[in-house]
This record gives structure tokens, C-alpha cells and sequence, in this order.
């Protein structure tokens, strides 16, 4: 199982091209080789997968019945998303134009570790979807970890 953890400030190069930082390629399973799965996230950010990570949740959603609609839906919005990436020799993934452009990324990214996944952030839109009140924070967690 992946473990991605911490906030890691990146560049992207003119390629559109993204150097993973050292703890996160080091989380990477083994049995994923150099592919990863990028999606867009649910939020306007982009969400990397290992390939073992991605395929546990592709199961799940292919697995719907099709003959419902609202699992049509959400399949085919979860699968037009997706894209197929390989880490290159120098630990670099290219985001696909369409990607870079749904994230509103320009140069800076915030790479955040996130347990099972990466998301990939530009910098003033994930400010914007973090809780800046303490008690906030302190509500949310008291209310998933109690139950």
C-alpha cells in the first residue's frame, strides 16, 4: 500500500513537464513500475495514482451496473478524466495540455501527499480549499474520528 504525506512546493517546466518530488517517488509501489493514472480531481485540482492504487477504484466504478443511470453518469464522467502517465528517467510526469489547463496551473504547483494518492495544486486554488479557523478543523476531525 502507498503512504504519500507533506506539502511539497514545484515548478513546471515549459513542457508542462512535473519533477515528483524525491519522498513521493520513493512512496511509490513497485508493482506500479512507471505508470501512474492522473485524473482530474473532484476539486479543480489533478489527483495521481499508483497504478495498483487506481485499479482498486477502477474496479469499483466499472463494476456498476450500466443500466442505471446515475452510475452512468458517474462512470463516465470518473473516466473521461484519466490519463495514463510514465515516469520518465529523470522522475518527471507530462501533464496532458488539457490537464494543465482544467487545473489552472501555470508554473508553481503544490505537490500534497494524501495518503493512497497525490493531488497537484496551483498554489492560490489550494489556499482557497484549505480551513483557515482551528476550531473548524478541530469540529471536522472530532466529527469522522468519533464516529
Amino acid at each position: 500500500m502507498s503512504f504519500f504525506t507533506s506539502e511539497y512546493e514545484c515548478k513546471l517546466d515549459a513542457k508542462g513537464r512535473l519533477v515528483l518530488p524525491a519522498k513521493i517517488k520513493g512512496n511509490l509501489p513497485e508493482a506500479s513500475g512507471n505508470e501512474l493514472v492522473l485524473r482530474r480531481g473532484f476539486e479543480p485540482c489533478l489527483t495521481l495514482y499508483p497504478m495498483v492504487e487506481f485499479k482498486k477504484i477502477y474496479s469499483k466504478i466499472s463494476g456498476l451496473n450500466e443500466f442505471n443511470e446515475e452510475y452512468r453518469k458517474l462512470q463516465r464522467n470518473f473516466f473521461r478524466g484519466n490519463s495514463v502517465v510514465e515516469l520518465d528517467g529523470a522522475g518527471r510526469i507530462l501533464i496532458p495540455k488539457l490537464m494543465l489547463n482544467y487545473a489552472k496551473f501555470e508554473k508553481e504547483v503544490v505537490v500534497v501527499g494524501m495518503g493512497n494518492r497525490v493531488e497537484i495544486w496551483n498554489p492560490e486554488l489550494y489556499e482557497s480549499h484549505l480551513i483557515s479557523d482551528p476550531g473548524e478543523f478541530s469540529e471536522l476531525a472530532q466529527k469522522f474520528l468519533d464516529a
